[in-house]
């Protein structure tokens, strides 16, 4: 397949054989503004020409000599132009979490040494410019908006003639599979960012493998509703799919417009990850607690059909029975509140819970659970279409074209086309995350079916108590996260005598609770050392603690006020937990678990 070993090519070959007017669209100024085919291809190719001529290169193409472009932007088509741009001009774009603190983001800038960036909103460009000083290599700061005192990314354009696009065409053409397209500097939970370093062949071979396996058919007329960030490889590597399927790619305005967006857009599929799910989980039960009489009986009868569903196991004649009904009068509802039109929902980057798979599943809104890391572009497994592809609970079926082995340690290792080429700058990590070509990605699994991928942990994040014996924090919490009065929860007890959680509550649900049993409510302080309240929670855990043997079971816990976010830094861009920061913050907190004990 040499016509796709670049991944620019999958664009030229979409250009060739199903050219769109609506390859890639976004709001502006409130109405829905579409971007040919042939448009973003003149415009990447444009913006090529532009960044030679700023006299950036790929030099010989080896990863120190190819000069690197940041990029710090919500989603949006200018993402892509540009992203394709670096791509064809042999430059690496360095892609940023917008929410990155200032520390972190000075340390990517002088260790990638950047000398361009471009920018969303002026939040991004206030921060960009604070740390301005103490990045030597910084040249200067493009804008994808119009913001006073920087320069606007048009300028770009209009700087080059044909005869430098010509020039730029010919640089392309000499780029090969195994040059690096991008670095992506992971945050991680743990200590300074590493940069990810992923060739062409990375991710053309992922997104070749994935297509196969999943199977994403050619298929011009869908559409996809794009929100998750760009700069996880996650979400850029299923737009690479998209373009190279046909399928169009809608840029939602914002998380908070997801709602409003899949209404207008009537997406066919979207990617997402568990926390924005279990959101929207929240918000449909919150609405089926607003029900009375009938409707209420109607709405909980069907959700707990559903949460029986199995997609493997049939539940037999009277409850597909049932089951139809609970669809035709409860769950369409549910479906149109999605579009009506969605075939497939992919989740990945965190643990979905199995109880929102089933219900989700059982509402034919098929929810597809996927796995991998940023090291392996990302897809190492996936539940897939087809018969048996699927089974809930996993993370489905390692993709063509990859190898998986388990260690003794449960430790997930993967081989395979879709490795990454290194650690930028740091040949150590390097030595210790790839031996003998096996990538070890530090997550703990197994096989269920002897095919089915199962996670059951993060190395790192097993703890052993101080009597010796080894608790997986995952599985309780995710356990725990399907009470309606838990937000969020963090289980610990590291080298201490028993297992101890920290709880954030469901306020919304424990003020209704509190309503029905008429205790007042004043404070969300107070609220949580009311004696009913905490009898509550301490049901809630005992009746949980049933599904773990005696060293997992939590012996006791703490109510937290405040809801863990990327913005107060409890959690990373991908939402998952930074285990270390909420220890820090908490510890007072944890302390009193095991105080007197």
């Amino acid at each position: 397949m040499h016509d796709q070993a670049r991944i620019f090519d999958f664009l030229s070959d979409q250009l060739r054989r199903f050219p769109k007017d609506d390859m890639l669209c976004a709001k502006e100024n409130g109405q829905w503004v579409k971007y040919s085919t042939a448009s973003v291809s003149e415009k990447t190719e444009q913006l090529a020409a532009a960044l030679l001529k700023l006299g950036l290169s790929g030099h010989d193409m080896t990863v120190e000599c190819q000069d690197k472009i940041a990029i710090i932007s919500r989603n949006r088509p200018e993402w892509l132009v540009l992203d394709i741009a670096c791509q064809k001009a042999g430059v690496l774009l360095c892609p940023i979490y917008p929410t990155t603190n200032v520390n972190e983001l000075e340390f990517i800038f002088n260790d990638a040494a950047i000398k361009y960036v471009f920018v969303s909103g002026q939040d991004i460009l206030d921060k960009v410019n604070d740390i301005r000083p103490k990045v030597p290599s910084l040249i200067n700061i493009y804008s994808f908006d119009q913001l006073p005192n920087v320069d606007h990314w048009h300028k770009l354009f209009e700087s080059v003639n044909a005869e430098e696009v010509s020039a730029a065409r010919t640089v392309a053409d000499g780029i090969r599979p195994d040059h690096c397209a991008t670095i992506i500097y992971t945050s991680g939970t743990t200590g300074t960012p590493k940069g990810v370093m992923l060739s062409h062949r990375n991710l053309v071979s992922n997104v070749i493998n994935a297509r196969k396996t999943f199977p994403f058919n050619e298929n011009p007329s869908a559409k996809a509703l794009s929100f998750l960030p760009l700069n996880h490889i996650f979400e850029r590597m299923v737009s690479y799919i998209y373009i190279s399927t046909g399928i169009s790619i809608y840029y939602a305005e914002s998380l908070e417009t997801i709602g409003e967006n899949l209404k207008e857009v009537k997406p066919t599929l979207f990617t997402t990850v568990p926390r924005l799910l279990e959101k929207v989980y929240d918000k449909i039960m919150a609405k089926g607690a607003e029900l009375t009489g009938i409707k209420k009986k109607l709405f909980y009868w069907a959700v707990g059909l559903a949460e029986q569903y199995d997609n493997i196991q049939s539940g037999g004649l009277f409850y597909n029975i049932q089951l139809n009904i609970a669809n035709k009068i409860i769950f369409s509802k549910w479906r149109e509140a999605l579009g009506n039109n969605i075939e497939c929902i992919i989740t990945g980057g965190a643990a979905c819970q199995v109880k929102l798979l089933r219900i989700f599943n059982a509402a034919r809104i098929p929810i597809f659970e996927g796995y991998g890391p940023t090291e392996n572009s990302p897809v190492i497994s996936v539940n897939c279409r087809k018969p048996g592809g699927t089974k809930i609970g996993t993370v489905g079926l390692v993709i063509e074209g990859q190898e998986v082995k388990l260690e003794p340690d449960g430790e997930i290792c993967v081989k395979g086309p879709s490795v990454m080429m290194g650690y930028y700058k740091r040949p150590d990590l390097t030595a210790e995350a790839i031996i003998d070509g096996w990538l070890h990605t530090g997550d703990i699994g197994l096989f269920e079916d002897g095919k089915y991928l199962k996670i059951t942990d993060r190395k790192k994040e097993l703890f052993k108590t101080s009597g010796g014996k080894y608790v997986a924090p995952q599985a309780i919490e995710n356990k725990l996260k399907e009470s309606p009065f838990v937000e969020q929860i963090m289980v610990v007890g590291a080298d201490r005598k028993f297992v101890g959680a920290l709880i954030v509550p469901s306020m919304p649900n424990l003020k209704e609770w509190m309503r029905l049993k008429s205790i007042p409510f004043t404070t969300t302080e107070d609220a949580l050392h009311h004696p009913e309240v905490l009898k509550l929670y301490q049901q809630l855990v005992e009746s949980f603690n049933t599904f773990f043997n005696h060293v997992e079971q939590i012996k006791k816990f703490e109510l937290l006020p405040q809801e863990w976010s990327v913005d107060t830094g409890e959690l990373t861009p991908k939402l998952s937990m930074k285990r270390k920061v909420i220890m820090e913050k908490y510890k007072d907190s944890v302390e009193r678990i095991y105080s007197n004990s």
